[in-house]
């Protein structure tokens, strides 16, 4: 059965000419286009199996965060179909589900409650949140007064309780000290083994090879391909080195 069904995606987005007031004006008085289209996807394919480990990979401005943020539901694509076959914990920025003013602890049980955890489940849950995120010492200040590190463990160690049947993950780990990064891939790998569907998009390949089964590949918005792992990796880190110019060139 597949987790995850996505044909023909494609998203457009608008970018203005001249970001400038004064260019703006200009542009409206004289009845120019204001503004030029770019695709950030296009006719993207592909299907996740359930209890599947899949990694995104590409370079930057390839499409990965604008094909998240429509697998999350933030944004809607243009036409294409996407269909997720259980509930979704998107990891995509982590600190933006917390709130500045709340305490930790009270972000805990609000991002809970949000993901539709009852109030046993989040009793049950609570201790295990706080003792993942190594924040006990911090649990009850306001997280406006966390560094990016301690909301990073924060939003991680939340989303990957809340019982999600898919959980998606977006560079959510270039933050943080390195044990906690080592802490995070052993989870994921944990949540691997348990059956649930991950889809995760990083810049360091080589825990991918580990938690990862398959890839694919994004390149300026356009599937270049898919398939097992350790192909895919050695495949773009191939496509990445430097052509050498033939002689005579």
């Amino acid at each position: 059965m597949e987790a995850i069904v996505v044909e023909n995606l494609t998203k457009h987005f608008r970018k203005a000419y001249d970001k400038t007031l004064k260019g703006f004006f200009i542009s409206l008085a004289k009845g120019e286009k204001r503004y030029k289209e770019f695709t950030a996807l296009q006719d993207v394919s592909f299907k996740v199996k359930q209890g599947e480990s899949y990694a995104i990979i590409g370079k930057n401005g390839a499409g990965k965060s604008t094909l998240f943020k429509v697998l999350s539901g933030i944004i809607y694509p243009d036409s294409g179909r996407v269909e997720m076959n259980g509930k979704v914990a998107p990891l995509i920025e982590l600190s933006a589900g917390l709130s500045r003013d709340l305490t930790g602890a009270e972000n805990i049980r609000l991002n809970c409650a949000i993901f539709g955890l009852s109030k046993k489940r989040i009793d049950e849950v609570f201790d295990k949140i706080v003792a993942f995120s190594e924040l006990e010492e911090f649990i009850h200040t306001p997280v406006k007064f966390y560094s990016s590190g301690m909301k990073a463990r924060l939003g991680f160690s939340i989303a990957i309780h809340i019982d999600a049947d898919i959980i998606l993950i977006d560079e959510v780990l270039a933050v943080g000290d390195k044990d906690f990064k080592k802490k995070c891939y052993a989870k994921m790998e944990e949540l691997r083994q348990s059956g649930k569907t991950l889809v995760v998009v990083s810049h360091s390949l080589k825990p991918l090879r580990k938690i990862c089964d398959r890839a694919l590949i994004l390149d300026k918005g356009k599937v270049l391909d898919i398939g097992e792992i350790n192909e895919m990796i050695d495949k773009y880190q191939e496509d990445k080195k430097p052509k050498k110019k033939k002689k005579g060139a």
